[in-house]
């Protein structure tokens, strides 16, 4: 049984969706969690609430500049008393088809996506790990997708960027396992979260369940049930891997 008791966790993007589920989880396990979130305080709050157990905090900052980043980090330790844990969740998906946008959009989106979904773990990485490296050890976890591997041909920045996060994670995992840090990625497909709401219910939904053979998409949980095993005592000797929560709607070699 996976035990988290008087770990000290930060979570991005914590404030709905697989964030939520994966702080939810930490917290149930004895994990004291910070709440990272931008700007939705209402969501975050909620979140906050729900948790069981206490010394639980909220932490606000854009993870997508630096100095957003180091605060998170920075936030995090002096509100918990340390970290132990990191998860990377935060991140957007904006559509930009290379046929229909134009030049302006199609840069702006390129750069707001690589911001916040690759920049944004790459320095909430540093940070954390240099702070681990002087306090004995710690876990990394970071969230990519499926679209790292088949492709995202509506919005190619959010599959590059989470390419970019799988190749962070394993350069890192290699870097940090001298220091006793450990570093692992949670790849799913669609997931029932409020990004997918819509898409679900429109038109396609039928056939994006059809993906799987097990008909659906994950639920938010099972994604941090992958994301908690890696971050779990006894799971060191997977440092750098990939794990898939796609329903075997994607099997690559």
């Amino acid at each position: 049984m996976l035990d988290f008791a008087g770990k000290k966790i930060l979570v991005t993007g914590a404030s709905r969706g697989i964030g939520r589920a994966v702080a939810t989880a930490f917290a149930a396990k004895g994990g004291k969690v910070a709440i990272n979130f931008r700007n939705n305080e209402k969501s975050a709050s909620e979140t906050l609430n729900s948790l069981d157990g206490g010394g639980h905090v909220l932490v606000q900052t854009d993870v997508s500049v630096p100095d957003g980043a180091r605060r998170a980090v920075e936030e995090s330790i002096s509100g918990l008393d340390g970290l132990d844990i990191v998860v990377n969740n935060a991140g957007i998906y904006e559509k930009h088809p290379v046929d229909s946008v134009g030049f302006d959009e199609w840069c702006s989106l390129w750069q707001e996506t690589i911001g916040i979904n690759l920049m944004g773990p790459a320095n909430i990485c540093y940070f954390a790990a240099r702070h681990m490296m002087d306090s004995g050890g710690g876990r990394i976890v970071n969230i990519s997708s499926r679209g790292a591997f088949r492709g995202e041909p509506v919005a190619p920045a959010y599959g590059a960027s989470k390419a970019g996060v799988n190749a962070l994670s394993q350069s890192l995992a290699v870097a940090l396992a001298p220091h006793n840090i450990f570093v692992g990625v949670v790849a799913p497909g669609f997931v029932e979260t409020d990004m997918v709401t819509d898409m679900l219910a429109g038109p396609a939904g039928d056939s994006i369940k059809a993906q799987s053979p097990l008909g659906r998409v994950a639920r938010p949980e099972e994604v941090a049930n992958a994301v908690l095993f890696l971050a779990s005592d006894g799971a060191e000797f997977t440092t750098g891997t990939i794990i898939d929560v796609n329903g075997a709607s994607y099997l690559r070699s």
